[in-house]
C-alpha cells in the first residue's frame, strides 16, 4: 500500500525508506540546528528577518529559512534522496494531502500552538487528507480568501449594494452595464487566473468534498459541476469583450484604473493592484452564487502551513521555533507584508479590503478550493480556459470526469479499497 501512496508524488518518491536513517535535524554543533524550508518566495525577505531575530533571541537553537524558488519541486527531489529539513511550509494543497499520505510528516497532534488556530482552518486541513489519518500533520499558519474585489468608491457614488444571492449579483451587473460601465475585469490570457471565480462558485454550488464523492465512486463531476459551469459561461457577458486578450497584471491594472467595477479574484491580488493606484479604495464581498442566502460561504484556504518532517530529532526546538512564529507581532508583520489572513484566533489588524469577508473568518464560515483537491498533472486551470472559450458544457463536463480517472486512479484505487476494508 505505501508504493501505491508514494505514486502519488508523481517523482519517484517509491524510493522512500522506511527507516528514515537520515539525520534530520544534524545537531554537530553546541546549538541544536533547525531548518526550515517555505514555497513561498515572494516572502523571502519577512523571513530573512524571522531567522535574523530568533538567532539573535536564542542560545540554545540555530535556525536557517530558505525560501527558494520553485521549492515544491526542490522539496520532493530532497525527499527522494532523504534528505528532509526539520519543518516545511507549504500550501493547504493536493501535495500535503500526498505528504500525509506518504506518512513523512510527524503528527503534531500535542503541540500546544495548536489551541490558538482557528477551528475552520483546521478542518479545511483535516478534509485535505485523502483517507481518515488519526494526528494532525500542519500548523496552519495564514490563508487567503477569494471572492470578489470592488470599487468602493464607485458604488458609495451610484448606490450599488452590495449582493447575496446570484439573481442580485446578475442584476447589479445589468445595472453597472446600463450605467455605462464594465462589471467585471478578467485576465483569462493567464489560465491560472481561470480558477478564482470557479472555486468561489463551487463552493456554494457543490459539495465541499466533491472530489471524496467522486473517489468513492459514489457521484460525477458531471453531475456536480453543471449548475457552476454553466453560471460561470453567464458570467463572461459582464467582462471585456475578449477576456482572453488580457493577462494578470493587465487585469488588475485596469481595475485599479477604474476600469471595471469589480475583479473576481483572490486577496492576493490586492498588492498588485495597489502597486497602480494606491489610493483605489478596495473592498471584497462573497461571490454569491446561489439564490440561497443560507449557501454564502467564504472561498479561503491555508495559504501557508507549517510541518514538522516526522525523522527531525529535535520536535521540541521545531515547536520552540513554531511559537516564535505565531508569536502576534511576528504574524501581524506577516499579515501586513502580504495582505493575508490570520489562521490564528486574535486581535490582528488586516487590510481594510477584507472587511467585507471579515464576518465569515471570524465566524469559521469557510469553504476550502475546491482545486486544493485536483491534481497539477489534470491542469483543470487550462481545462477552464478551453470550457470558457468554446463554452461547451456537456464536452468540458466529461473531459473532467475521464481526465480525473486518468489521474487519480492510484488515489482512487487506494479509498476505495479504504472504503471496503472499513
Amino acid at each position: 500500500m505505501k508504493g501505491k501512496r508514494l505514486k502519488c508524488f508523481g517523482l519517484a518518491l517509491g524510493c522512500l525508506a522506511a527507516s528514515f536513517s537520515l539525520q534530520g535535524c544534524g545537531a554537530e554543533s553546541d546549538k541544536i540546528e533547525i531548518e526550515i524550508v517555505q514555497y513561498k518566495p515572494e516572502a523571502a525577505n519577512y523571513f530573512k528577518t524571522v531567522e535574523e531575530e530568533f538567532n539573535a533571541a536564542n542560545d540554545r537553537i540555530h535556525l536557517t529559512i530558505s525560501s527558494p524558488n520553485d521549492a515544491m519541486a526542490i522539496l520532493k527531489t530532497r525527499f527522494i534522496r532523504e534528505d528532509y529539513p526539520d519543518i516545511i511550509g507549504i500550501g493547504g494543497d493536493i501535495n500535503y494531502s500526498y505528504f500525509v499520505d506518504a506518512k513523512i510528516l510527524a503528527d503534531v497532534s500535542e503541540y500546544e500552538g495548536l489551541k490558538d488556530i482557528n477551528q475552520g482552518y483546521l478542518d479545511i486541513a483535516e478534509a485535505l487528507e485523502l483517507i481518515p489519518t488519526e494526528g494532525t500533520y500542519i500548523v496552519p499558519y495564514v490563508a487567503n480568501a477569494a471572492g470578489i474585489l470592488y470599487n468602493k468608491d464607485m458604488f458609495a457614488e451610484h448606490h450599488w449594494q452590495i449582493p447575496e444571492t446570484w439573481s442580485e449579483l446578475t442584476q447589479l451587473c445589468e445595472e453597472i452595464q446600463g450605467e455605462g460601465i464594465l462589471p467585471f475585469y478578467f485576465g483569462f490570457k493567464d489560465i491560472w487566473t481561470c480558477l478564482a471565480p470557479w472555486n468561489a462558485m463551487a463552493v456554494q454550488l457543490s459539495p465541499a468534498d466533491t472530489a471524496k464523492q467522486v473517489n468513492r465512486g459514489e457521484t460525477t463531476f458531471a453531475s456536480e459541476y453543471r449548475e457552476v459551469a454553466e453560471k460561470y459561461v453567464s458570467l463572461l457577458a459582464y467582462g471585456p469583450t475578449d477576456p482572453f486578450a488580457y493577462g494578470y497584471n493587465d487585469a488588475c491594472t485596469a481595475f485599479a484604473r477604474g476600469e471595471a467595477a469589480m475583479y473576481p479574484i483572490g486577496s492576493y491580488a490586492t498588492p498588485q493592484i495597489l502597486s497602480v493606484n494606491p489610493n483605489l479604495n478596495i473592498d471584497s464581498f462573497v461571490m454569491p452564487a446561489s439564490d440561497n442566502k443560507e449557501d454564502l460561504t467564504l472561498n479561503s484556504g491555508i495559504d501557508l502551513g507549517f510541518c514538522v518532517m516526522a525523522q527531525c530529532e529535535n520536535k521540541e526546538a521545531a515547536y520552540e521555533v513554531l511559537d516564535f512564529l505565531l508569536e502576534y507581532e511576528n504574524m501581524q508583520k506577516y499579515i501586513d507584508a502580504q495582505n493575508a489572513v490570520p489562521c490564528k484566533n486574535g486581535e490582528f489588524k488586516l487590510a481594510s479590503m477584507l472587511d467585507g469577508m471579515l464576518p465569515y473568518i471570524e465566524e469559521g464560515n469557510m469553504t476550502d478550493y475546491q482545486d486544493h483537491y485536483y491534481p497539477s498533472e489534470m491542469s483543470v486551470d487550462a481545462l477552464l480556459q478551453t470550457f470558457l472559450i468554446e463554452k461547451d458544457t456537456d464536452a468540458f463536463l466529461t473531459k473532467f470526469d475521464n481526465d480525473w480517472q486518468r489521474y487519480n486512479r492510484d488515489i482512487i484505487r487506494m479509498v476505495q479499497d479504504y472504503e471496503q476494508g472499513k
